[in-house]
Protein backbone atom coordinates (compact mmCIF):
# COMPACT_ATOMS: atom_id res chain seq x y z
CA UNK A 1 0.00 0.00 0.00
CA UNK A 2 1.82 3.33 -1.40
CA UNK A 3 2.95 5.23 2.14
CA UNK A 4 2.01 8.77 0.27
CA UNK A 5 -0.63 10.32 -2.22
CA UNK A 6 1.08 11.48 -5.27
CA UNK A 7 0.64 14.84 -5.47
CA UNK A 8 -1.63 14.56 -9.50
CA UNK A 9 -3.21 18.75 -10.81
CA UNK A 10 -6.72 18.99 -9.63
CA UNK A 11 -9.19 18.80 -12.12
CA UNK A 12 -10.86 22.24 -14.05
CA UNK A 13 -13.97 20.65 -13.09
CA UNK A 14 -15.26 19.93 -9.48
CA UNK A 15 -15.87 16.23 -9.57
CA UNK A 16 -13.90 15.51 -12.91
CA UNK A 17 -9.82 16.00 -13.94
CA UNK A 18 -7.39 16.31 -16.72
CA UNK A 19 -5.67 13.09 -17.76
CA UNK A 20 -7.59 10.06 -15.83
CA UNK A 21 -10.89 8.43 -16.47
CA UNK A 22 -12.23 6.18 -13.49
CA UNK A 23 -15.31 4.17 -13.76
CA UNK A 24 -17.04 1.92 -16.23
CA UNK A 25 -19.07 -0.21 -14.25
CA UNK A 26 -20.70 -2.70 -14.98
CA UNK A 27 -23.99 -1.34 -14.33
CA UNK A 28 -25.21 1.92 -12.34
CA UNK A 29 -28.10 3.23 -10.28
CA UNK A 30 -29.07 6.34 -12.20
CA UNK A 31 -27.14 9.02 -14.21
CA UNK A 32 -24.68 11.57 -12.91
CA UNK A 33 -24.59 14.71 -14.07
CA UNK A 34 -21.28 16.08 -13.39
CA UNK A 35 -19.69 19.49 -14.58
CA UNK A 36 -18.70 19.43 -18.01
CA UNK A 37 -14.85 18.41 -18.17
CA UNK A 38 -14.03 17.24 -21.60
CA UNK A 39 -9.97 17.46 -21.02
CA UNK A 40 -9.83 13.58 -18.49
CA UNK A 41 -6.93 11.53 -18.90
CA UNK A 42 -8.54 8.77 -16.97
CA UNK A 43 -11.93 6.98 -18.05
CA UNK A 44 -12.89 4.10 -15.30
CA UNK A 45 -16.37 2.19 -16.14
CA UNK A 46 -18.34 -0.01 -13.13
CA UNK A 47 -21.37 -0.61 -11.40
CA UNK A 48 -22.03 2.67 -9.83
CA UNK A 49 -23.75 1.58 -6.82
CA UNK A 50 -25.94 4.08 -5.04
CA UNK A 51 -26.08 6.89 -7.61
CA UNK A 52 -29.86 7.47 -8.03
CA UNK A 53 -30.37 7.26 -4.25
CA UNK A 54 -27.25 10.05 -3.44
CA UNK A 55 -26.58 11.45 -6.65
CA UNK A 56 -23.30 10.24 -7.13
CA UNK A 57 -22.18 6.81 -8.03
CA UNK A 58 -20.48 4.59 -5.25
CA UNK A 59 -21.54 6.28 -2.93
CA UNK A 60 -23.05 5.04 0.82
CA UNK A 61 -22.58 1.64 -0.05
CA UNK A 62 -19.33 -0.33 0.90
CA UNK A 63 -18.13 -1.13 -2.39
CA UNK A 64 -18.41 2.55 -2.69
CA UNK A 65 -15.78 2.59 0.22
CA UNK A 66 -13.37 0.17 -0.76
CA UNK A 67 -13.08 2.20 -4.18
CA UNK A 68 -12.74 5.75 -2.72
CA UNK A 69 -10.07 4.65 -0.52
CA UNK A 70 -8.34 3.58 -3.60
CA UNK A 71 -8.70 6.89 -5.24
CA UNK A 72 -7.74 8.71 -2.70
CA UNK A 73 -4.25 6.70 -1.86
CA UNK A 74 -3.34 6.95 -5.56
CA UNK A 75 -4.39 11.07 -5.81
CA UNK A 76 -7.64 10.92 -7.39
CA UNK A 77 -9.63 11.46 -5.30
CA UNK A 78 -9.63 14.69 -2.38
CA UNK A 79 -10.61 12.80 0.37
CA UNK A 80 -10.86 8.76 1.03
CA UNK A 81 -14.87 8.67 1.74
CA UNK A 82 -18.00 9.30 -0.30
CA UNK A 83 -21.27 10.18 1.49
CA UNK A 84 -23.46 12.58 -0.04
CA UNK A 85 -23.02 14.64 -3.23
CA UNK A 86 -22.36 17.38 -1.14
CA UNK A 87 -19.46 16.39 1.03
CA UNK A 88 -16.94 18.70 -0.78
CA UNK A 89 -15.34 15.35 -2.36
CA UNK A 90 -13.44 16.23 -6.22
CA UNK A 91 -11.88 13.92 -8.51
CA UNK A 92 -8.42 14.51 -9.97
CA UNK A 93 -7.76 14.13 -13.30
CA UNK A 94 -10.80 11.60 -13.01
CA UNK A 95 -14.31 10.52 -14.45
CA UNK A 96 -16.56 7.79 -13.20
CA UNK A 97 -19.08 6.46 -15.38
CA UNK A 98 -21.07 3.41 -16.13
CA UNK A 99 -21.93 0.73 -18.95
CA UNK A 100 -25.54 0.41 -17.69
CA UNK A 101 -27.34 3.45 -15.92
CA UNK A 102 -30.67 1.22 -14.70
CA UNK A 103 -31.07 -0.79 -11.01
CA UNK A 104 -32.11 -4.40 -13.07
CA UNK A 105 -33.61 -7.18 -11.35
CA UNK A 106 -31.23 -8.44 -8.79
CA UNK A 107 -28.60 -6.40 -9.90
CA UNK A 108 -28.11 -8.57 -13.47
CA UNK A 109 -28.26 -6.16 -16.12
CA UNK A 110 -29.70 -7.95 -18.99
CA UNK A 111 -28.22 -7.54 -22.73
CA UNK A 112 -31.19 -5.59 -23.71
CA UNK A 113 -30.75 -3.38 -21.03
CA UNK A 114 -27.08 -2.62 -21.47
CA UNK A 115 -27.52 -2.26 -25.14
CA UNK A 116 -29.79 0.50 -24.00
CA UNK A 117 -27.89 2.06 -21.97
CA UNK A 118 -25.17 2.29 -24.54
CA UNK A 119 -25.62 5.59 -25.86
CA UNK A 120 -24.82 7.66 -22.82
CA UNK A 121 -21.36 5.99 -22.48
CA UNK A 122 -20.48 6.45 -25.93
CA UNK A 123 -21.80 9.98 -25.30
CA UNK A 124 -19.29 10.85 -22.29
CA UNK A 125 -16.10 8.94 -24.14
CA UNK A 126 -16.98 11.01 -27.00
CA UNK A 127 -16.56 14.09 -24.51
CA UNK A 128 -13.48 12.86 -22.96
CA UNK A 129 -10.98 14.57 -25.70
CA UNK A 130 -7.65 13.77 -23.44
CA UNK A 131 -8.57 10.21 -22.20
CA UNK A 132 -5.24 8.48 -22.35
CA UNK A 133 -6.41 5.75 -20.00
CA UNK A 134 -9.53 4.12 -19.23
CA UNK A 135 -9.77 1.14 -16.83
CA UNK A 136 -12.75 -1.34 -16.12
CA UNK A 137 -14.02 -2.54 -12.96
CA UNK A 138 -15.28 -5.75 -13.95
CA UNK A 139 -16.10 -8.32 -16.91
CA UNK A 140 -19.48 -6.46 -17.66
CA UNK A 141 -17.77 -3.11 -18.21
CA UNK A 142 -14.72 -4.80 -20.10
CA UNK A 143 -17.30 -6.85 -22.38
CA UNK A 144 -19.08 -3.60 -23.03
CA UNK A 145 -15.99 -1.50 -23.76
CA UNK A 146 -14.51 -3.67 -25.86
CA UNK A 147 -18.33 -3.74 -27.93
CA UNK A 148 -18.11 -0.12 -28.44
CA UNK A 149 -14.03 -0.54 -29.77
CA UNK A 150 -15.07 -2.99 -32.17
CA UNK A 151 -18.14 -1.33 -33.50
CA UNK A 152 -15.90 1.81 -33.88
CA UNK A 153 -13.38 -0.64 -36.20
CA UNK A 154 -10.99 0.16 -33.59
CA UNK A 155 -10.66 -3.45 -33.03
CA UNK A 156 -11.29 -6.39 -34.61
CA UNK A 157 -11.73 -9.62 -32.66
CA UNK A 158 -13.35 -9.71 -29.06
CA UNK A 159 -11.47 -12.94 -28.92
CA UNK A 160 -8.02 -11.76 -28.49
CA UNK A 161 -8.77 -9.85 -25.53
CA UNK A 162 -9.13 -11.94 -21.74
CA UNK A 163 -10.08 -10.18 -18.97
CA UNK A 164 -7.95 -10.43 -15.89
CA UNK A 165 -7.00 -8.26 -12.79
CA UNK A 166 -4.49 -5.66 -13.49
CA UNK A 167 -3.96 -6.51 -17.02
CA UNK A 168 -3.22 -3.62 -19.35
CA UNK A 169 -3.72 -3.58 -23.00
CA UNK A 170 -1.73 -1.82 -25.38
CA UNK A 171 -4.82 0.18 -26.92
CA UNK A 172 -5.29 3.96 -27.21
CA UNK A 173 -6.09 4.95 -25.01
CA UNK A 174 -4.47 2.06 -22.74
CA UNK A 175 -7.05 -0.22 -21.30
CA UNK A 176 -6.32 -1.51 -17.67
CA UNK A 177 -8.42 -4.22 -15.73
CA UNK A 178 -9.89 -4.94 -12.36
CA UNK A 179 -12.13 -7.03 -10.42
CA UNK A 180 -15.06 -5.14 -9.09
CA UNK A 181 -15.37 -4.17 -5.63
CA UNK A 182 -18.37 -5.83 -5.05
CA UNK A 183 -18.79 -6.78 -1.28
CA UNK A 184 -18.92 -10.15 -2.65
CA UNK A 185 -15.50 -9.47 -4.04
CA UNK A 186 -13.85 -7.84 -1.23
CA UNK A 187 -15.43 -9.77 1.76
CA UNK A 188 -14.57 -12.90 0.16
CA UNK A 189 -10.68 -12.06 -0.83
CA UNK A 190 -10.60 -11.94 -4.75
CA UNK A 191 -10.29 -8.17 -4.51
CA UNK A 192 -7.83 -6.93 -1.73
CA UNK A 193 -7.03 -3.25 -1.21
CA UNK A 194 -3.91 -3.91 -1.77
CA UNK A 195 -4.69 -5.35 -5.30
CA UNK A 196 -7.17 -2.25 -5.74
CA UNK A 197 -3.76 0.35 -4.96
CA UNK A 198 -1.79 -1.73 -7.68
CA UNK A 199 -4.12 -1.10 -10.59
CA UNK A 200 -4.56 3.02 -9.43
CA UNK A 201 -0.98 3.35 -8.69
CA UNK A 202 -0.17 1.41 -12.24
CA UNK A 203 -2.53 3.73 -13.65
CA UNK A 204 -1.69 7.21 -12.02
CA UNK A 205 2.39 5.78 -13.50
CA UNK A 206 0.53 5.10 -17.10
CA UNK A 207 -0.95 9.07 -16.85
CA UNK A 208 2.56 10.34 -16.47
CA UNK A 209 3.59 8.45 -19.65
CA UNK A 210 6.15 6.39 -17.72
CA UNK A 211 6.74 2.78 -19.44
CA UNK A 212 4.91 -0.17 -18.70
CA UNK A 213 4.42 -3.50 -19.59
CA UNK A 214 0.91 -4.39 -21.50
CA UNK A 215 -0.74 -7.21 -23.30
CA UNK A 216 -0.40 -6.30 -26.80
CA UNK A 217 -3.11 -8.07 -28.87
CA UNK A 218 -1.45 -9.39 -32.44
CA UNK A 219 -1.32 -6.95 -34.99
CA UNK A 220 -3.33 -8.75 -37.16
CA UNK A 221 -6.64 -8.19 -34.40
CA UNK A 222 -6.37 -4.53 -34.76
CA UNK A 223 -7.76 -2.28 -36.93
CA UNK A 224 -5.33 -0.60 -39.26
CA UNK A 225 -6.57 2.60 -37.78
CA UNK A 226 -5.41 1.27 -34.27
CA UNK A 227 -1.62 1.89 -33.31
CA UNK A 228 -0.15 0.75 -30.54
CA UNK A 229 2.97 1.87 -28.92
Amino acid sequence: MPSSRPSLPRSRGHESGAPFCTGITGQARAFVRRPFCPDVDTWSGTAAHGANRTGRMFTGDRSGDFLYRALYRAGFASQPESVSAGDGLFLCDTWITAAGHCAPPGNKPSPLELRNCRPYLERELGSLTNLRLVVVLGKIAFDTYLAILKERGKIDRLSAFRFGHNVLFDLRPSLLCSYHPSQQNTSTGKLTEEMLDEVFTRAAKIIRSEPDRAERPPSSLLSSGQRTR
